[in-house]
């Protein structure tokens, strides 16, 4: 064969293989993690050379919209759906999400923490991979409680809690005892406070579905909640979520944090955080009832049942949830900056457990969380932070503004719960629950 002979013959080799690779459109969020993904997606397209990816990087709240209006109409515009734990289980039940059962051989299921498998699962299937985990945790500056005479347990008491914020406390030196979530929101206040009311005994809805915020337990968490926030928080809390109390922390003016497991290495970075080297962590409080008031979510990975490129979306999520993922991202960024929370293996990294200090808490917390039975009564729903019934977006904002309003003097604790009773009560019977 010449030279001229093969080089036509190359080139049109060359032209085949590109005309025979298919583009699979993935929609994401705009957070490190994701964009992290998206900075060493080369290195998958160099090993799937027949797979080219087209991102679609959107900010949490358009997100949420575009996929959820794309996904319900059967739009067929993504192939790879970043969506969350409370999106899993109501869409598999709807047959909007593609069951994901052809993973790479070494890809390793069973590595997956139950926890988290369970939550992305219909009926024992799994229908999301999960890209990150998290739960919620306390954080807390050692030197303060060391001062205060005070010793964090490693399984705090909500009352141990009070009493700690109350001994850490300085208003004139700027000081706060405890930071939670204020600002009003399903994934915002309500997250918080509803985690926090699985501990006190309390839930959103019985057996047959009834509303139960009309309930002693309710009473007692949102009366916590208030008290200790008016007496040893900041002021301004109503306008406060993850961010803005991430930043008060980090600057030294909380002695008590309870939020994302994913703030730890937020919290410990010098670069960032001016008392990174005095942060302690525990778990969620808990009512001595037998349930802790921490969450369980996961950004994860889907294929919507529109899509017509499924084998290879299904080749790309084997890639950016496996282990090799995982160990190309630490070689690239560092063990701490790894996808937390969804794998055993990397909690027996000893590499990871010493870069990351609150590794442990963070797969403890994960562990037990049980978005199955949530609350220490038996519940109809799946979710812990959430109920996972389509209602619930709507529901939750509207009960949000209630618990803010309460915080803020608005009203009193036990108007905001009859408001919540009433509001939830009126969205259940207009979509004829129980079903």
């Amino acid at each position: 064969m010449s030279i001229r002979t093969f080089s036509f013959a190359c080139l049109a080799m060359l032209a085949t293989v590109a005309t025979a690779a298919e583009t699979i459109t993935i929609a994401t969020v705009n957070n490190g993690d994701m964009i992290t993904m998206k900075e060493l997606s080369s290195e998958f397209e160099q090993a799937h050379p027949n797979i080219k990816l087209q991102w679609i990087t959107l900010e949490e709240n358009i997100l949420r919209q575009r996929v959820t209006t794309d996904v319900a109409t059967g739009g067929g515009q993504y192939d790879v759906m970043t969506i969350g734990t409370y999106e899993v289980p109501i869409w598999s039940k709807l047959g909007w999400l593609k069951k994901l059962d052809n993973f790479a051989a070494d890809y390793d299921v069973d590595d997956i923490l139950p926890s988290i498998k369970n939550g992305l699962s219909y009926q024992d299937e799994l229908y999301a991979a999960p890209f990150y985990g998290e739960s919620s945790m306390v954080m807390y500056r050692k030197d303060l409680m060391q001062k205060a005479g005070l010793e964090m347990p490693n399984t705090p008491s909500w009352q141990f809690i009070k009493q700690a914020a109350a001994a850490m406390t300085d208003k004139e030196a700027g000081v706060y005892g405890i930071c939670l979530r204020g600002k009003a929101g399903w994934g915002e206040n309500v997250a918080l406070i509803t985690a926090m009311a699985n501990s006190f005994g309390a839930r959103w809805f019985d057996e047959k579905w009834q509303p139960q915020f009309n309930t002693k337990a309710w009473q007692d968490t949102l009366n916590y909640y208030v008290e200790v926030m008016n007496q040893y928080g900041p002021p301004g809390a109503s306008a406060n979520g993850f961010n803005e109390n991430l930043a008060l922390f980090q600057t030294g003016k909380c002695g008590i944090w309870i939020d994302a497991t994913v703030a730890g290495a937020f919290v410990t970075n010098p670069a960032d955080s001016n008392i990174a080297d005095q942060v302690g962590f525990a778990m969620a409080p808990d009512n001595g009832l037998g349930k802790r008031g921490n969450w369980l979510w996961a950004w994860t990975l889907a294929i919507p049942s529109s899509s017509k490129k499924s084998d290879a979306a299904m080749t790309f999520i084997s890639w950016a949830t496996s282990k090799g993922y995982t160990e190309l991202v630490a070689s690239k960024k560092g063990w701490k900056n790894v996808p937390p929370g969804t794998r055993a293996s990397l909690y027996a990294n000893a590499d990871y457990l010493a870069a990351a200090p609150f590794a442990q808490i963070t797969l403890d917390a994960i562990r037990s969380a049980d978005p199955v039975n949530p609350s220490v009564l038996p519940v109809p729903y799946v979710g812990i932070q959430f109920v996972a019934i389509p209602e619930f977006q709507g529901i939750g904002t509207a009960v949000g503004q209630q618990f803010a309003a309460a915080l803020t003097g608005q009203m009193s604790v036990e108007q905001a719960l009859l408001n919540a009773q009433r509001t939830t009560e009126r969205t259940m019977r207009k979509a004829r629950y129980p079903k």
